[in-house]
């Protein structure tokens, strides 16, 4: 048995389960969307972090990593029970196909599994739907959890598409207004603490050089 699984989030550079094949590729018809609460990992009951999940989106594409487990059912299953606690979230298992940067036309994996949540708050109680940029980046900036800072989620996410040579311009966006935040914040404090904001100077001439990107902490979605 072969199966393979699609990454769009922190399996894109944090797996935490043995495979076999490693693929970089992408999946059509599908966006990024920071719509999903974690409660348990990044974030907490009372302040959700923000994660993200797919949305259907008509000639989108969405790069990310395609992992494949092959070895009979043992080995598959081991898999799927790590995936299944750690993408706890994710209350949909979709089908997808799965190209190559070379083909566009050709699926290089005709059956792709990939978790998908639900965009319903009724029906799923992870769905926190989408928000201003602001807010969004404000929720990013200060949740925290067991495992970590939702900032560091982003962080690492938007590493991580660039390690792989496919940034995602929402992602990009989203982490330069958590900076921003980040970097307003902190100019408070120092003149809370200091009555001036002059040891924020070097951090000021690029957003893109406000807070350095972090190493994976944490086995989250």
């Amino acid at each position: 048995m072969v199966l393979w699984v699609f990454g769009y989030g922190s399996l894109v550079w944090n797996f935490g389960f043995e495979y076999d094949e490693k693929v970089i590729g992408y999946i059509k018809n599908y966006k990024r969307v920071f719509d999903l609460a974690c409660i348990d990992h990044r974030g907490t009951p009372e302040h959700p972090a923000r994660t993200c999940t797919l949305e259907y989106d008509e000639g989108a594409i969405c790069w990310g990593a395609a992992y494949c487990i092959r070895g009979g059912p043992e080995k598959e299953r081991a898999a799927m029970e790590y995936l299944e606690r750690r993408e706890c979230e994710y209350d949909s298992k979709t089908i997808v196909e799965f190209f190559k940067e070379e083909d566009s036309e050709q699926p290089a994996v005709t059956e792709m599994l990939v978790f998908t949540s639900t965009p319903d708050k009724e029906s799923n109680r992870y769905y926190l739907g989408p928000a201003p940029l602001e807010e969004m980046a404000w929720q990013i900036a200060t949740a925290h959890g067991p495992c970590g800072n939702n900032r560091d989620y982003i962080f690492l996410l938007e590493k991580a598409l660039f390690n792989i040579g496919h940034e995602d311009d929402m992602i990009i966006e989203l982490a330069n207004e958590v900076r921003k935040y980040i970097a307003t914040d902190f100019v408070k404090s120092e003149r809370r603490l200091t009555g001036s904001s002059s040891a924020l100077n070097a951090h000021m001439s690029s957003p893109l050089k406000m807070m350095p990107l972090q190493e994976a902490v944490a086995t989250d979605s």
